[in-house]
């Protein structure tokens, strides 16, 4: 399957935060040829794939998205709902599938502006203010939706110019396919350590997925893969991230500093291109739970920069996806399981 391909199902698939098993089919049909695939009793997933040597490392990705929940059935057919990561703003005129008795479609709309006073003009736009139209009756949606049902947010997935695309829930979609990407680089590497591909759950609720998945795996190193703000316009300046740079390695406390400085040398030797970014506090990803799970886990956050961040036009380049995935494949081929003991010591 070519890699793109992937991020498509992925992406046009619904994967929200406590529901993240409705992806295992897919997650399993593209990782069941590289190693054993499994559920966890959390919904983590994953697929281990030998090494030749001792010790073992986890690349992480999530698989969560955020996401709505029906909170009344109002009448007319409309639904009022919360929200979870995801700007009220954004919503206004998305359309979405409520995951009742079955899937249903449905709208978010506002009133005109032919129909605004001056007042509601002014007005910030508030999640309670909101609802979802389905064009049902209220007698025909309680057979169908419960209150506490989930709502994602649907929306198709464009490949634009200069290898971007677009679509809901990259985030962090596109760290399950750099794990891809990686998955298929090692088929041709010989690689010591064994190596575990994990698709994290409820990341976007509190990264409580990797502890569990760490101590499941409980790995020699790991590897947290997640998407972070681009620089350019609309997105975050204080930050040097641009699109089709390649992937962001961090560097703060939640990272280990010899791990990272192989991880560089790597890139550096291979061509690979990388930018840098600083974290002088917590990363609000996967590594920050990884790091002091268990014993403490040598970690590493690689992320890829995305525009336009829980929105349903997530953009990201598909070159940064994979040398992700390239950079963390020749990683593991320098990795010797000898080497481990003086490379993790401090």
């Amino acid at each position: 399957m070519k890699d793109v391909e992937f991020l498509k199902k992925l992406c046009t698939s619904h994967a929200p935060s406590g529901r993240e098993h409705w992806l295992y089919p897919l997650f399993k049909e593209a990782f069941e040829p590289y190693g054993e695939v499994s559920m966890g009793k959390l919904n983590n997933m994953y697929a281990h794939k030998k090494g030749r040597g001792s010790g073992s490392i986890m690349l992480m990705a999530h698989a969560d998205e955020v996401f709505l929940m029906v909170t009344e059935l109002a009448e007319n057919g409309f639904l009022k709902f919360k929200g979870n990561g995801i700007d009220p703003k954004t919503l206004v005129s998305q359309e979405v599938i409520i995951h009742g008795k079955k899937d249903i479609l449905g709208i978010i709309g506002i009133k005109p502006p032919h129909l605004m006073n001056e007042e509601d003009r002014k007005k910030a736009v508030k999640a309670e203010d909101l609802m979802i139209d389905t064009g049902l009756s209220k007698e025909s949606l309680q057979e169908l939706v419960n209150v506490g049902d989930y709502v994602t947010l649907k929306r198709s997935f464009y490949e634009l110019l200069n290898d971007n695309v677009t679509c809901k829930s990259i985030d962090d979609r596109a760290g399950i396919a750099a794990m891809y990407v990686c998955a298929k680089e090692l088929c041709s590497i010989n690689h010591d350590l064994d190596v575990y591909f994990v698709a994290s759950c409820q990341e976007e609720v509190g990264a409580r997925g990797a502890r569990v998945g760490s101590y499941d795996v409980k790995p020699t190193i790991a590897i947290a893969i997640d998407v972070t703000f681009d620089s350019g316009a609309m997105g975050d300046t204080d930050r040097e991230n641009k699109l089709g740079h390649g992937p962001a390695i961090c560097i703060g406390p939640n990272i280990h500093p010899k791990l990272r400085e192989k991880l560089m040398e790597v890139a550096g030797e291979y061509n690979i291109p990388y930018q840098v970014e600083v974290e002088p506090g917590s990363t609000g990803t996967d590594a920050w739970n990884i790091q002091v799970s268990a014993e403490g886990i040598p970690t590493l956050l690689l992320s890829i920069p995305i525009k336009y961040m829980h929105t349903s036009v997530e953009m990201i380049n598909m070159e940064d996806i994979k040398n992700t995935g390239r950079i963390i494949a020749k990683l593991l081929e320098k990795l010797k399981s000898e080497d481990l003991e003086e490379l993790l010591c401090f």
